[in-house]
C-alpha cells in the first residue's frame, strides 16, 4: 500500500479504526472521517504516533455535498485517491411493526445512501486515473434476515447489491468494488446494540461455529487484503468474516 491514499469513513473507532491502522501500517496515507473533529483528529494522531500518515476530518456524511467535499479535500491534500472504505454506519434493533419512519430513514441514509454518494464521488477520481478500489463494509445481515433489523438488514442487502452493480459498471475502467461482511465484532457499537436488543456475548458465541466474537483487527486484515494488489482479480464479491454464521444452517451444537 506504500504511496497510496485511502479514505476510511467512520474511522475513529471500532472496525473503522482498526482498518485505518492496518492500512497505515501497510504504507498508505489514511484519511479518517468522523462526525466529531476531536475523534477524527485523535484517531489520526494515534496512527501518526505508531509511525503512520493520517489526517482526521469531521464529516457528516448524510449532508448533501459532504461526499464531494471530502474527496475534494483529499485530492487537495494528497493529489490522488486510491482506496475508499465505506465503513460509517449505525446499528438498530426494533420491532418492525413499530419502527418509526424517521428511524428507518436514518439508517438507510447513513448505511446505504451515504455509502453510494461516497463511492460516486471517489469513483470520479478513480475512473479518471484508471485505477482504484472501493471496499464496502457490509454485514452478515446483508446475506440473511435477522428479526428486528428491518432497516439495518435492508440497508446492508442494498449495499451488497450496490457493490455488485458498481463492480460490473466500473470494472472495465479499472475500479474494483468489493464488500466485507463481518459477523458480530467486539466493538462499542455492538455493546450498545446488545444492550438495546436484549442479547449477550454468550448468545452470539453459542450461535457462531467458531464460538466467539470477531476482533476488529480480523476484519481489518480482510479489508486490507481486498484493497491490495493481492486481490487484483477480485471484484463484485462479498467476503464473509463471520465465524461461519451464515454457513451454519443447523439448529444444535454437538
Amino acid at each position: 500500500m506504500a504511496g497510496r491514499v485511502a479514505v476510511v469513513t467512520g474511522g475513529s473507532s471500532g472496525i473503522g479504526r482498526a482498518v485505518a491502522g492496518e492500512l497505515a501500517r501497510r504504507g498508505a496515507a489514511v484519511v479518517v472521517t468522523s462526525r466529531l473533529q476531536d475523534r477524527a483528529a485523535g484517531a489520526a494522531e494515534a496512527i501518526a504516533a505508531e509511525g503512520g500518515r493520517a489526517l482526521g476530518l469531521e464529516v457528516e456524511l448524510t449532508e448533501p455535498g459532504a461526499a464531494e467535499l471530502l474527496v475534494e479535500r483529499v485530492e487537495s491534500e494528497y493529489g490522488r485517491l486510491d482506496v475508499l472504505v465505506n465503513n460509517a454506519g449505525a446499528g438498530q434493533v426494533a420491532p418492525s411493526e413499530t419502527l418509526a419512519r424517521e428511524d428507518w430513514q436514518r439508517i438507510i441514509d447513513l448505511n446505504l445512501t451515504a455509502a453510494f454518494h461516497c463511492a460516486q464521488a471517489a469513483a470520479r477520481v478513480m475512473l479518471a486515473a484508471g485505477r482504484g478500489v472501493i471496499v464496502n463494509v457490509s454485514s452478515l445481515t446483508g446475506h440473511v434476515g435477522l428479526a428486528r433489523r428491518a432497516a439495518y438488514g435492508a440497508a446492508k442487502h442494498g449495499l451488497e447489491g450496490l457493490t455488485k452493480t458498481l463492480a460490473a459498471e466500473w470494472g472495465p475502467r479499472g475500479v474494483r468494488v468489493v464488500s466485507v461482511a463481518p459477523g458480530y465484532v467486539a466493538t462499542d457499537l455492538l455493546a450498545q446494540t446488545m444492550a438495546s436488543g436484549g442479547f449477550s456475548v454468550d448468545d452470539v458465541a453459542a450461535r457462531t461455529p467458531l464460538g466467539r466474537l470477531a476482533e476488529p483487527e480480523e476484519v481489518a486484515r480482510a479489508v486490507a487484503f481486498l484493497a491490495s494488489d493481492d486481490a487484483s482479480y477480485v471484484t463484485g464479491s462479498s467476503l464473509l468474516v463471520d465465524g461461519g454464521w451464515v454457513a451454519d444452517g443447523g439448529w444444535e451444537r454437538s
